[in-house]
């Protein structure tokens, strides 16, 4: 029988829950099993105009609650399900509402290029905080600077260890880290620290959303084996004009490590039929469609997430389990 992580005397009038959304049951279910703790119980049901309507089945009355929510398609409905989500605990007297969110929606919009436009990171983070929200748990932010959307604390989570020691355990002699854009040169550089390779840098400009153009490289690639680091592929434009590119600059392999695969369109086929060598992501977002897992390798954030989880119920230091790499 699965108990509640061994409490210590100082924390034994603490109780802890953890509750999954709909959008990431199975990464939820790793975190629990990491966590020697069962799920709690929720009801979901949709009113015939669309409305949903959620009830936890169990007490959360003075729970330290975590609940598992990521922004995955159709992200507008798992966000709604979480925030009335965490209205019905705010409504039932948890003690603390945890929000882990392994990929937040809308971080992309951090900011405005343009006159008239929104900042939809800043808005999302609004609402959760309005809803009852207490902490945050977040994966490896478009930005760093999301965390100050906040009026609540935030946990960065990164999943550079995870993606560093798969790509360590593969013995690549002479490597190349290369960071898709100017703005993801701090994260790429602690991730190229972690390996002992040098960094190279794409050229890219976005002339529109979800439109990337790569016009050139800083750094030599040539008969070297790269290793493109983002935090998400989307539409895929900047990472297939990327692999070409790289392969027209002489790089002799191509792997990419990206720790939130969005895979909107048909990005999956164009990837796999773009020469890479393997594209390695994380479950942050459940892939849902079917690919070649010779070339697309999955691995799990639900132990690092369990760890994080941990400290914050025993309130230790989450910085520790990083040294500073979630800082970016």
């Amino acid at each position: 029988m699965k108990h509640n992580l061994g409490v210590k005397e100082e924390t034994k009038n603490k109780r802890m829950m953890l509750f999954s959304g709909s959008s990431a049951p199975e990464l939820s279910e790793k975190i629990a099993d990491d966590l020697d703790i069962e799920l709690g119980k929720v009801s979901r049901t949709h009113f015939k105009n669309g409305e949903i309507y959620v009830k936890f089945d169990d007490s959360v009355r003075g729970a330290d609650v975590f609940i598992i929510q990521t922004c995955s398609e159709p992200v507008n409905e798992h966000i709604m399900e979480l925030l009335i989500m965490i209205d019905a605990l705010k409504r039932a007297s948890a003690a603390v509402i945890n929000a882990v969110i392994p990929h937040y929606g809308y971080a992309r919009q951090d900011k405005k290029s343009e006159g008239r436009e929104p900042i939809t990171a800043k808005l999302l983070a609004d609402l959760l905080s309005v809803a009852g929200i207490d902490r945050a748990i977040l994966v490896d932010l478009h930005t760093a600077s999301i965390q100050g959307f906040f009026d609540v604390p935030v946990d960065h989570v990164t999943a550079i260890p995870i993606l560093s020691k798969y790509f360590k355990d593969k013995d690549i002699e002479d490597g190349v880290v290369v960071s898709p854009d100017v703005g993801g040169v701090k994260r790429a550089s602690i991730f190229a620290k972690r390996l002992h390779f040098p960094l190279a840098i794409m050229d890219k400009r976005r002339p529109a959303p979800n439109v990337a153009e790569v016009e050139n490289i800083v750094g030599d690639v040539d008969g070297k084996e790269v290793i493109i680091f983002d935090d998400m592929i989307d539409t895929g434009g900047t990472l297939i004009n990327s692999i070409d590119m790289l392969r027209r600059h002489g790089a002799k392999k191509v792997y990419v490590g990206v720790t939130h695969p969005i895979f909107s369109g048909d990005v999956i086929e164009r990837m796999q039929a773009s020469g890479v060598d393997e594209v390695v992501v994380l479950d942050t977002i459940p892939i849902k469609k079917n690919y070649d897992p010779n070339i697309i390798k999955v691995l799990s954030i639900a132990s690092l997430l369990a760890k994080t989880i941990k400290k914050v119920y025993y309130c230790k230091s989450v910085s520790e389990l990083f040294k500073g790499e979630n800082l970016v």
